[in-house]
């Protein structure tokens, strides 16, 4: 969030020239803090809050994103399973019709299950995918922008 930083930078240069302290302007001892420090605080204080609310906000569309991923993956796996057991009907019947000696129509349901079972293969194959995509359920990206924040404030506390 580079608009706290800037906002920072302004804040620093202000003090500096209305004569506040900072780590080159040290207030004579025994002086009162200045008023404006409340400011600053409050300033920090909204700031911290504005981010944490933003991380929030990317947090939540970022695992919206994963579920829903991961509920269509869901679905063409529960496709995939209903395709599959009509398959196995297919196959049955064309079993039975088979042991019954009459060739058309054994092979016919034959055709048909081999059909379903290749439908349910490419719906399986097609939700797998879908759920590699949607894990870990973590937000990544709100992770990585999180950790990058932290690191900021660090580097600007050693300043």
């Amino acid at each position: 969030m580079t608009g706290g930083r800037d906002q920072a930078r302004a804040a620093a240069d202000s003090r500096k020239d209305i004569g506040m302290t900072g780590p080159g302007n040290q207030a004579p001892s025994g002086g009162e803090p200045d008023a404006s420090t409340g400011q600053l605080v409050k300033q920090l204080s909204e700031e911290m809050s504005q981010l944490v609310r933003a991380e929030v906000r990317l947090a939540t569309l970022e695992m919206t994103g994963k579920a829903k991923t991961a509920a269509r993956g869901g679905g063409l796996f529960g496709g995939a399973g209903v395709m599959a057991f009509y398959g196995v009907g297919c196959a049955l019947a064309a079993a039975i019709i088979a042991l019954a000696g009459v060739l058309r129509p054994w092979l016919a349901a034959l055709i048909i299950g081999a059909a379903l079972f290749a439908a349910a293969g490419i719906a399986a194959l097609a939700g797998k995918s879908q759920l590699k995509k949607a894990t870990p359920p973590v937000p990544s990206r709100a992770s990585e922008s999180v950790k990058a924040d932290v690191e900021q404030i660090k580097e600007s506390a050693h300043r």
